[in-house]
């Protein structure tokens, strides 16, 4: 595991910012983060990218404790960049705005030519080489700061918005280049959007940010719901005046109007007539289904549209096909409060 983070918390004069209990990134994969403005993507990232410290947790990297000590970080940032969503570049040529980082780390002067050349071929950008950076577009500015970023021969490329403030074409020639980055450099790749398609085409998986924690990548299943206490120890949940469910009161969820996230790695479906109907399913139509990257996204519409995933094996025994009449059934550990 690359990184592995526990009880990770940021809190910014008196506001927690950051909440995550556990997460993991492995080596080689690109990882999507999305959520909406103030949900706490570019926190993180300055923490992955040791800019910044949390308040309280532990964060393993490559199986060492971070100790935050500014000697031990100056060698760890050496091996993670981060490109921010507007780059900033000397106001002198493309050249020597890759060659500065270079410089400061005593490459000395052919291997450094040998290395810009390179890091610019992949971005396409090498026949701007020698123009004035202060005179590139968004797009072009944002694709020598990649260049540079590469010239550092990093492990672990993070990337903020990468994709904001360019025009479409530059869009797709930025997702081209971070898929062969990973490709052909093998380099961990960690992104922020709001772009769930973009995050779809290009990331092995995608994270989801929410208030400052982590939801399974789903903000459609994001819902208020209505929790009121029964008998035997159980629970009914109540979501949007629509769909209800009889819940064990081990969830912890408080009596009321509430905001519930549900998590769309544990959901499962049957086709109608395949089993009994079981507890906690609801039967819908399949209105859309998607590959993203390894699984398989489905959206069945319940009265509600719930999103959720299944593996390419699971889809291919069952073959669920838009239109299909299916029932969705909701596991109690699927449910979490917000």
């Amino acid at each position: 595991m690359l990184y592995s983070i526990s009880n990770l918390i940021k809190i910014y004069e008196n506001r927690t910012v950051l909440k995550i209990d556990a997460l993991g990134i492995e080596q080689n994969r690109i990882y999507g983060l999305l959520g909406p403005n103030g949900a706490g993507k570019t926190t993180l990232i300055n923490i992955l990218g040791f800019l910044e410290s949390p308040t309280t947790g532990e964060i393993y990297y490559r199986s060492k404790k971070v100790v935050y000590s500014e000697s031990l970080l100056q060698d760890l940032r050496k091996t993670v960049v981060v490109v921010d969503q507007t780059p900033i570049l000397f106001s002198t040529s493309v050249y020597k705005n890759l060659e500065f980082g270079l410089k400061v780390r005593k490459k000395p002067g052919k291997e450094r030519d040998f290395i810009i050349q390179e890091a610019l071929d992949l971005v396409g950008m090498r026949t701007f080489m020698h123009a004035p950076a202060h005179r590139l577009s968004g797009g072009e500015t944002q694709r020598v700061a990649l260049a540079r970023a590469l010239a550092l021969s990093p492990q672990v490329l993070m990337c903020d918005e990468p994709t904001a403030s360019v025009d479409v074409e530059n869009q797709a020639a930025i997702i081209k280049i971070l898929d062969d980055i990973n490709r052909e450099k093998k380099i961990t790749i960690l992104f922020t959007t709001h772009d769930r398609s973009q995050a779809a085409a290009l990331a092995h998986q995608i994270l989801f940010l929410n208030n400052g924690m982590l939801t399974n990548g789903s903000r459609e299943n994001l819902f208020r719901a209505n929790v009121r206490k029964l008998e035997d120890k159980k629970i009914q949940l109540r979501i949007n005046g629509g769909l209800q469910f009889i819940l064990p009161d081990n969830k912890k969820l408080p009596e009321g109007r509430i905001r519930i996230v549900i998590d769309p790695e544990k959901l499962s479906l049957s086709k109608l007539g395949e089993d009994p109907p079981m507890e906690n399913s609801a039967t819908g139509k399949i209105i859309q289904v998607g590959e993203e990257k390894e699984k398989i996204r489905l959206v069945v519409d319940l009265g509600i549209q719930i999103i959720l995933f299944t593996s390419k094996q699971a889809y291919r025994s069952q073959r669920p096909m838009v239109g299909d009449r299916v029932e969705v059934i909701f596991p109690p550990d699927s449910f979490r409060g917000l």
